[in-house]
């Protein structure tokens, strides 16, 4: 019974689907593709406007693209202090821009204090050409802690954005529960509040390795083609990455993966909530617990698979995917309403 990953869940079905009927003859290579081409046109269809896409396969490919395109290797992007993109790249965000600062900024609940933020940021320039030069914003949604910024919140960032004369990056490795969660569009998500640029994760949520940076301003992409070959990732047949994505945005998969997997995370926390100390809100598909090492010891034994969260003995993260069975989620409660 795993809650460990949701990058551990099997590929679905008609993704896998999709990628077998890609096999079917010979297709142009390097993105010149027919799949890519009707990627193209189908992202620009869901943001309603212009973008660029990359097909990409990781994550971390398309966060420091996104890095290296807005920052350069004397300036610094601000992210949170809790963030994927601080914590868990490996310095590849720093290395693919040749020497660009990560700055962490702290908050509650996985995400940047927005004032605090902008304080800093108000700071900057005393020191002159000593210091980094601020150059973006990152915001990760939904965040390590599995909540959400509200529109409210993406909004301000915005505007911090624009008074500090920045561009502003999301991370959208669990996107479609950002989306599916909030029951907004992701336009409103992302380029109508001021996002410049996206990476669009589709690998946690039922993909096999598909992700895709979406280019917004086109004031910084101009690089992007260049930088994609030198980093590695321009992918030879992308067609196989592109046909992914194509499925997974076709009648709106993306977002009905991702409510399965939110609706199983808000059954944990409704059946529990009066029980156990939840360490954050449930607000998309992770659900971080405080229990007992006892209460640990005994759901490892009955099987059940999860991460115990570090630097803790008593808080285990619970992650929910797109093939988290209900029978699993009510085995987990009834063992933790014993």
């Amino acid at each position: 019974m795993n809650f460990r990953s949701d990058n551990e869940a099997p590929v679905n079905e008609r993704i896998l689907a999709a990628m077998v009927a890609a096999n079917k003859g010979f297709e142009q290579s390097y993105g010149y593709d027919s799949y890519t081409e009707k990627l193209i046109e189908k992202m620009q269809q869901l943001f309603g406007c212009w973008c660029d896409v990359i097909p990409l396969t990781t994550g971390t490919a398309a966060n420091s693209l996104a890095t290296a395109l807005t920052t350069p290797p004397y300036a610094s992007m601000y992210c949170s202090d809790n963030s994927h993109l601080h914590n868990d790249e490996c310095g590849a965000p720093e290395f693919f821009s040749a020497g660009a600062k990560l700055i962490g900024v702290a908050g509650t609940e996985g995400k940047i204090d927005l004032e605090l933020l902008d304080k800093t940021l108000s700071l900057t320039g005393v020191h002159g050409e000593h210091e980094c030069l601020p150059a973006a914003i990152s915001l990760t949604q939904s965040t390590e802690a599995g909540t959400l910024y509200s529109l409210d919140e993406i909004k301000q960032a915005h505007k911090i954005k624009q008074k500090y004369q920045l561009y502003l990056h999301m991370d959208g490795s669990r996107i479609a529960n950002a989306v599916a969660a909030m029951n907004c569009s992701i336009a409103d998500m992302t380029w109508k509040n001021g996002v410049d640029l996206l990476s669009f994760g589709a690998t946690k949520n039922g993909a096999m390795v598909a992700e895709a940076l979406i280019i917004f301003n086109p004031k910084i992409g101009t690089e992007i083609k260049r930088r994609r070959k030198r980093a590695g990732h321009l992918i030879s047949k992308m067609r196989f990455v592109s046909a992914q994505l194509l499925a997974y945005l076709e009648d709106n998969l993306w977002l009905q993966l991702a409510t399965h997997a939110n609706q199983q995370a808000t059954t944990i926390f409704q059946a529990l909530q009066d029980r156990h100390e939840f360490i954050y809100p449930v607000q998309a598909n992770e659900v971080f617990l405080r229990l007992s090492v006892e209460d640990i010891d005994r759901l490892k034994a009955k099987g059940f698979e999860f991460h115990i969260w570090p630097g803790s003995r008593d808080i285990i993260r619970l992650v929910c995917s797109h093939m988290t069975a209900e029978k699993d989620v009510q085995s987990l409660i009834r063992e933790l309403l014993k």
